[in-house]
């Protein structure tokens, strides 16, 4: 069961159900991947609340990573989810605000994808 104190959340994703988690090494290859300075430039990208789907892909997969899976992104790109879109969107606005600790990680303000 996921430790929504440590950040961990869970997300049933190509049928399974997986537990994602934004750690020091996942955050790290989030402010590379995103070509973020650091962790607040980091913050006030995601904050834009603009997000495209290779965005959550990102997220999505540094999360699974955090917690112990070892997908390529190739392997997190093909997993689906049983409400599409929305469904990987709201798994990464739960991610970041299990993380960020900003609101009600079950009903986190919701990014836009673009």
């Amino acid at each position: 069961m996921a430790n929504l104190h440590r950040g961990e959340i869970e997300a049933r994703l190509g049928g399974r159900v997986y537990r994602l988690c934004l750690t020091l090494g996942a955050l790290a290859e989030l402010e590379h991947a995103f070509g973020a300075e650091d962790l607040v430039a980091l913050a006030a990208r995601i904050e834009q609340g603009r997000l495209r789907a290779r965005d959550l892909l990102i997220i999505i997969g540094c999360g699974l990573r955090g917690a112990g899976a070892t997908l390529s992104d190739d392997e997190v790109a093909a997993l689906t989810h049983a409400q599409g879109l929305p469904g990987y969107v709201e798994v990464a606005g739960r991610l970041l605000a299990a993380t960020f600790g900003e609101g009600d990680a079950a009903r986190p303000p919701m990014p836009q994808a673009t």
